[in-house]
């Protein structure tokens, strides 16, 4: 008897333990369900669509200064970096072969002049006594086709010291623009030979506080830039500084590397301090779409989308229309037909449909709310525990 009543006891013991047990699992379970919706509120906002590339800094105009003829250089007048002025003298080639073919050519023409003024003699008279009937005709022929003869051989000589004359005015080397010397190729008693090609003796760059940047940007980004819009750049010279300018020009031919298609891009560059030098590479940005201060909201608000499993008890009322928000009215989730513009992936701009100010649902949270600071927490039972009061 006394052992049916303690199976008894023991049967009713576990069963209350196991509904405590469900109604703590219950409990623990609804806290968890508690809902937390995160919103933000319309609001003003710059948004900026960009294209991102590599140049090369250049100078707007640079000029390279070669020679015509071959010879020996004799004197250099600049360096790197010197300052020049159109025509002025900044190198001379040996002249002493030049000024040899032009005094040949000079003592040339001086040969035809005299054979020229012979012959035009020796015509004249032929072409009188042929006209009184004095000399026969092959004889009148002969003397005017040496006369024109000695003639053409005059203007050849005189075209001889013409280009003597030049080829030695191109001995001494002048500058074509004003400008800075970037880079200087040869030196005194170094031989130059202009047979094929001219050689390269100087670059000049004609102003070096207005430079350029030439940048190759990507096929799948080009159809977007366009002359006009912002760019701004840096460069590894000066990593805390930003320069700015704006694109000048897009180019049409098209470069392939690597099977990798790009255009060139030529972006003003001013450079009233002299910081960005020929040469440095150039991280650029430009900004192809730009809307500041216009209204908008996160873009994750576009692609949320409440269930019914997800808002618990809150009714959803959703609407027509391509694009919609959603807000919180009460123990409802209303959806809010919008209007958009331009994104740059993190905000969208609205063109109709909220005014700013309007709070919208951007995400919804699920989880245990935290705890208040007077709960009792668990311990550790290897903590230290306070200091006993001995009274």
């Amino acid at each position: 008897m006394n052992t049916k009543k303690l199976s008894k006891v023991w049967y009713i013991a576990i069963a209350l333990l196991v509904l405590a047990l469900v109604a703590w699992l219950l409990s623990d379970s609804k806290k968890k369900e508690e809902l937390s919706f995160e919103t933000a509120k319309a609001a003003p906002a710059d948004i900026q669509n960009s294209v991102t590339a590599t140049g090369t800094i250049e100078p707007v105009t640079s000029v390279t200064v070669g020679t015509q003829v071959s010879g020996i250089v004799s004197h250099l007048y600049v360096d790197y970096n010197s300052i020049v002025k159109k025509g002025q003298v900044i190198a001379e080639l040996d002249k002493t072969n030049l000024t040899s073919e032009l005094n040949t050519a000079k003592a040339n023409l001086a040969s035809f002049q005299s054979a020229y003024n012979y012959q035009e003699a020796n015509y004249k008279r032929y072409k009188a006594l042929f006209d009184k009937g004095l000399v026969c005709a092959d004889d009148y022929e002969s003397a005017m086709l040496s006369y024109r003869q000695a003639k053409e051989q005059l203007a050849t000589a005189r075209e001889s010291v013409k280009k003597a004359q030049t080829n030695l005015g191109y001995a001494t080397i002048t500058s074509p623009i004003d400008g800075v010397v970037l880079s200087k190729s040869v030196e005194e008693g170094q031989t130059v030979a202009a047979s094929f090609s001219t050689p390269e003796l100087f670059i000049i760059a004609q102003d070096l506080t207005n430079m350029q940047v030439v940048a190759a940007v990507d096929e799948a980004d080009i159809g977007e830039v366009r002359e006009g819009e912002r760019v701004t750049f840096t460069v590894d010279a000066y990593p805390n500084d930003q320069f700015e300018g704006e694109v000048k020009q897009v180019r049409q031919e098209a470069t392939t590397t690597n099977n990798v298609v790009t255009y060139e891009v030529v972006i003003s560059a001013p450079n009233a301090d002299l910081k960005l030098k020929p040469g440095l590479t150039a991280n650029v940005t430009i900004y192809t779409q730009e809307n500041n201060g216009v209204l908008s909201v996160p873009s994750k608000a576009l692609r949320f989308t409440p269930e019914k499993e997800t808002v618990g008890k809150y009714k959803i009322v959703d609407c027509k229309g391509k694009n919609k928000v959603w807000a919180l009215d009460g123990d409802r989730v209303v959806a809010i037909p919008v209007s958009i513009g331009m994104s740059d992936g993190t905000h969208t701009q609205i063109l109709k449909g909220i005014e700013a100010g309007k709070e919208i649902i951007v995400n919804i949270r699920t989880g245990e709310p935290e705890a208040e600071d007077n709960t009792i927490k668990e311990k550790s039972p290897f903590a230290p525990g306070p200091p006993s009061k001995k009274k």
